[in-house]
C-alpha cells in the first residue's frame, strides 16, 4: 500500500478538485449573447431617433446577425446541458433572485422578437430573394404580417431597449452570482460584459457599413465604449487587489499567471488598445482600413469570455 503525505489542503485529488464544468459552449454563448444584445440595442436606438435612413446598416443589415447569434447561443447552451430533455423546467417558475432564470425568460422573449424585427425589413433587405421567389405574392398572409410588423416597429424598438440591456448585463451577472468563484465574484462583470457586447456590436456594424458617415459614427461610439471598457477592467483588477487573500490569489491568474498572455496580450492590447488607437487615427484622417480594428475588437471580446470562464473555474474559496 502506497502512502502519500499532503502538506497542503489544496489540490488534493477527490478532496479539493478543480470543478471545471463549463467549457467552450458557455464562452461562445456569452459572446454571441452580448453581440446580439448590442446589435438589437443599436437598431432600436437608431429607430427611436428616427435615423433609419441615415444608419441603414445598423437597423436593417447588421442586425440580421442577432437572431442567428441568439440561435447559435441557445444551441450552445443546449449542447452543454447534461440532461437536455429537461431544459423546459427553467420555464416552470420565475425566480427573481436567480440570474439564470432572468436569462432564460429574456432569451425566450428577445429571440423571437429579433426574428420579427428582421422580417419587418424583409422587402427591403431581401428584395432580390423576394424578386426571385415572390413569397409575399404567393402567401398573402406573409405580406399582411410584414405590414403589421412595420406599423409596430417603433413598439418593438421600445421593447428591445430594456430587453437587450438586461441580456447584455445578464451575461456578466451570470458569472458574478457564483460567490464560490472569487474571480467571478465581482460586481463589475455585469457592466463590463454589457460594454464589451455593445463594443463588439458597434465593430460589427462598422464592418458592414457602406457609407463613411455610418462607419465614423459607430467608430466614435466604439472608441467611447473601449475607453469605458478599459476603465472597468482597471477598476475590476484594482478591486481584486483591494480584496481578500483569496481574491489576490485569483487575480494572479490574470496578472502574472497562466492567463496573463491571453488577457493582457490578446484582450487588453490587441483587442482594446490597438483598435482604439487605429480607430482614433482613422477618425482624424489617417488611412486605416476600418476592417482591421473592428475585427480585433470582436476577437478580443470572444477571447475575453473564454479567459473569464476558464480562469474563473480555477479559483475557489475552498482551502
Amino acid at each position: 500500500m502506497q502512502e502519500e503525505l499532503f502538506i497542503s489542503g489544496r489540490d488534493i485529488p477527490n478532496i479539493d478538485p478543480n470543478l471545471q464544468i463549463w467549457h467552450w459552449p458557455i464562452s461562445v454563448y456569452l459572446f454571441v449573447g452580448g453581440l446580439a444584445a448590442g446589435l438589437l440595442f443599436f437598431a432600436a436606438i437608431v429607430t427611436i431617433m428616427g435615423k433609419e435612413n441615415v444608419y441603414k446598416v445598423a437597423v436593417k443589415n447588421a442586425v440580421i446577425i442577432a437572431p442567428i447569434a441568439l440561435s447559435l447561443g441557445l444551441l450552445a447552451l443546449l449542447y452543454d446541458l447534461t440532461h437536455k430533455i429537461y431544459f423546459w423546467k427553467l420555464y416552470t417558475t420565475v425566480r427573481i433572485e436567480s440570474p439564470m432564470s432572468w436569462g432564460a425568460w429574456v432569451l425566450m422573449i428577445i429571440t423571437p422578437l429579433s426574428f420579427l424585427w428582421v422580417f419587418s425589413y424583409y422587402s427591403d433587405v431581401f428584395s432580390k430573394f423576394e424578386g426571385k421567389f415572390k413569397l409575399l405574392e404567393k402567401f398573402k398572409f406573409l405580406a399582411i404580417f410584414e405590414n403589421f410588423l412595420i406599423k409596430n416597429r417603433m413598439n418593438m424598438a421600445y421593447a428591445l431597449i430594456p430587453l437587450s440591456v438586461v441580456l447584455g448585463i445578464y451575461t456578466g451577472i451570470l458569472l458574478s452570482a457564483f460567490n464560490a468563484r472569487p474571480l467571478w465574484n465581482n460586481a463589475i462583470l455585469g457592466p463590463l460584459f454589457l460594454t464589451s457586447g455593445l463594443s463588439t456590436a458597434a465593430a460589427a456594424i462598422v464592418i458592414f457599413s457602406k457609407t463613411k458617415k455610418e462607419k465614423h459614427f459607430f467608430s466614435k461610439i466604439d472608441i467611447a465604449l473601449i475607453i469605458i471598457e478599459l476603465g472597468l477592467i482597471t477598476h475590476m483588477i484594482m478591486g481584486y487587489y483591494a480584496g481578500t487573500q483569496v481574491q489576490l490569489e485569483a487575480v494572479q491568474l490574470l496578472v502574472g499567471g497562466d492567463f496573463t498572455l491571453m488577457f493582457f496580450g490578446f484582450v487588453v492590447i490587441l483587442g482594446l488598445i490597438i483598435p482604439l488607437l487605429l480607430e482614433i487615427s482613422e477618425i482624424i484622417g489617417y488611412k486605416i482600413p476600418t476592417l482591421i480594428p473592428a475585427l480585433l475588437v470582436i476577437m478580443g471580446g470572444l477571447i475575453f469570455r473564454f479567459v473569464m470562464v476558464e480562469a474563473g473555474q480555477l479559483t475557489r474559496y475552498l482551502y
